[in-house]
């Protein structure tokens, strides 16, 4: 009975340890990817691609369309 209590005590101290170093891990992959811009805008000979709405009626086939 001794020997049981230390073995579940050696193995949730193994799941603690474990659980902490992948929660640190995970945090610093956070912090590594929170610093890189993914929407930086286009260098070099890139072209830039907008849509320009006029207005409301060019919207309004839309609204037609998402009620099928």
């Amino acid at each position: 009975m001794h020997r049981l209590i230390i073995d579940m005590i050696k193995i949730f101290l193994l799941f603690m340890i474990s659980a902490c170093i992948f929660y640190y891990a995970l945090q610093l992959m956070h912090k590594e990817y929170l610093y890189i811009h993914r929407f930086d805008p286009p260098q070099g000979p890139a072209v830039k691609v907008f849509q320009e709405n006029n207005g409301l009626f060019d919207l309004l086939p839309l609204n037609f369309l998402g009620d099928e």
